[in-house]
């Protein structure tokens, strides 16, 4: 459904793999946050705890992974734009290995063509930064009962993509190692270091990054860029 929805334990410190975890009960539905930006993840958690378990905290999609895998919660809230793999990217991999945990993406962007990429791998919601605190506790209960929210503002717009484009995005032409490429670049990153990063070698990663150049067509760094922020790998800069 688019638009809005119709139709005192002890803490207990958790690690995993670096994660920083609180446990705090089992008695509400367990969430795992991930947000890049320290104060907005904090606040996140403040918003969630009165009613929802906030199992984990982590800044980066890789961890969101290791998270949602190791505690497998009911739902996870990501953000969309995060460093190194986004969260569109993390909710990717975690339905290809299988994993059933709801997702709800919190994004500053109106994108609609993002939450149509999101809604087609699987996420249930999809809301906007600056009514998270109006809208996000609802959103995570439409994701738990089965449905789907979209913020009211792009709704109808997402609504009408999903229609006039049925099949999958033109950027499934890429591989995941080739989004990974382009998301580590566009960030600002060296071949070198893409390849540290990736544990590749460089010359790896000079042939990722010419088949994404013969794939999209953009050759240049800065067109690369804006492809990217396109696909919601990175955020656009201000």
């Amino acid at each position: 459904m688019l638009g809005t929805v119709a139709d005192g334990s002890r803490c207990v410190p958790a690690s995993v793999d670096g994660l920083a975890a609180v446990v705090h009960g089992m008695n509400r539905p367990r969430i795992v946050i991930a947000e890049d930006h320290g104060i907005l993840l904090e606040g996140l958690k403040k918003i969630l705890e009165p009613e929802f378990e906030v199992i984990a905290m982590v800044r980066d999609g890789h961890a969101l992974i290791r998270a949602v895998e190791t505690f497998r919660p009911e739902v996870a809230v990501a953000g969309v734009a995060m460093p190194v793999l986004n969260g569109i990217e993390a909710l990717r991999k975690l339905r290809s290995a299988g994993t059933t945990t709801k997702f709800v993406f919190l994004t500053a962007s109106c994108d609609v063509g993002l939450a149509t990429q999101a809604l087609r791998l699987g996420a249930s919601c999809y809301v906007l930064k600056q009514s998270a605190a109006e809208d996000l506790v609802a959103a995570i209960h439409a994701a738990i009962e089965g449905l789907t929210y979209i913020a009211p503002r792009i709704a109808p717009a997402v609504f009408q993509n999903l229609i006039d484009h049925p099949g999958k995005d033109g950027e499934q032409r890429l591989t995941v190692r080739e989004r990974q490429v382009l998301q580590l670049l566009a960030e600002g990153n060296t071949l070198k270091e893409a390849a540290t990063i990736l544990k590749v070698s460089p010359r790896t990663v000079e042939f990722h990054r010419n088949n994404i150049a013969n794939k999209t067509g953009f050759h240049s760094l800065a067109e690369l860029s804006r492809h990217a922020v396109g696909l919601g790998l990175v955020p656009q800069k201000p």
